[in-house]
């Protein structure tokens, strides 16, 4: 492990402090949850959590023909195009190997695209 040169503190509250006790290394945990959350954020959000008022506007539209469906497969979330729903090559190719509404257009790993900087 490298040397880290600039600590940061902050605060939470009692229930997330006992949880956060009882893993064996701490820093390191942390450290990686913040990582994994830059690399992967949401990119409608972009990690706020909550859409603008244009946002929603542009996703109200996006919904009228795209759904949020659960994976058979994996049981996570993920965007369905109601045209691909209809089956056929064209949903094949987006789902690949996870099977069918699987893959989810995500990496060959099953991970989300990393954010663009």
């Amino acid at each position: 492990m490298s040397y880290k040169d600039e600590v940061i503190t902050f605060k939470v509250d009692g229930a997330l402090a006992e949880q956060l006790r009882l893993i064996p290394n701490r820093s390191e945990f942390i450290r990686q949850a913040v990582q994994q959350a830059l690399e992967y954020e949401c990119p409608l959000c972009h990690g706020l959590g909550t859409l603008t008022a244009n946002q929603m506007k542009h996703w109200e539209a996006f919904t009228e023909h795209h759904h949020v469906d659960r994976c058979d497969v994996c049981g996570e979330s993920y965007l369905r195009c109601d045209e691909l729903s209809r089956g056929g090559a064209e949903e094949s190719a987006i789902t690949g190997d996870h099977g069918r509404s699987g893959d989810h257009g995500r990496g060959g790993d099953g991970t989300p695209p990393k954010r663009s900087r």
